[in-house]
């Protein structure tokens, strides 16, 4: 039987810098391990996860959870919310092959509310971290990815870096109106 680790927090927690050191460990344990990103998250450029501290993995590009390839021992997921409800049955699967699945992700949106597939990866998973970033405006742990300013109508997913978002306490967070 395989494993699910999920990896999530806000923007800037350091998810993917974990993924990268947990896919690194595989490798260097002598299991094949290969890295998926969500082909709409083009920040790092096509084929490659990318750290806000500039490490970078080659990766697969996945239009959608369907194409998560079934290709090695250890996969690791970056941007698991890209992929929505949809990654669920599809980690459910990999691990029932005997796969080691690590899934990383902001399992809040802008507003607060939780992102799929993290409301239903999380009591299945084998092992849980919850990371936290500084919070941009008071210093305390954040778990909010604060959206700096407005978003076209409707868009959960608005792809960005600092320039878009920052993270925040719950105390300094105030949800964006619907």
């Amino acid at each position: 039987m395989g494993r699910l680790e999920v990896i999530y927090g806000c923007m800037f927690a350091g998810k993917t810098t974990e993924l990268l050191r947990r896919l690194a460990d595989a490798r260097a344990a002598g299991r094949s391990a290969a890295a998926v990103k969500p082909r709409g998250d083009c920040r790092s450029g096509r084929s490659r996860l990318a750290t806000h501290t500039g490490a970078t993995l080659e990766a697969f590009d996945a239009a959608d959870a369907s194409q998560i390839p079934d290709a090695a021992e250890v996969i690791g997921v970056d941007e698991a919310h890209f992929f929505g409800a949809a990654l669920t049955p599809v980690c459910r699967a990999l691990v029932a092959r005997g796969r080691r699945v690590i899934v990383a992700g902001v399992h809040l949106d802008h507003r607060g509310r939780p992102f799929e597939p993290f409301p239903e990866l999380l009591p299945m998973a084998d092992e849980a971290l919850h990371l936290f970033a500084p919070c941009a405006r008071c210093g305390r742990p954040a778990i909010h990815s604060h959206r700096k300013g407005p978003a076209p109508p409707g868009n959960r997913i608005v792809v960005g870096g600092a320039e878009l978002y920052e993270p925040l306490c719950p105390g300094c967070f105030a949800p964006a109106p619907a």
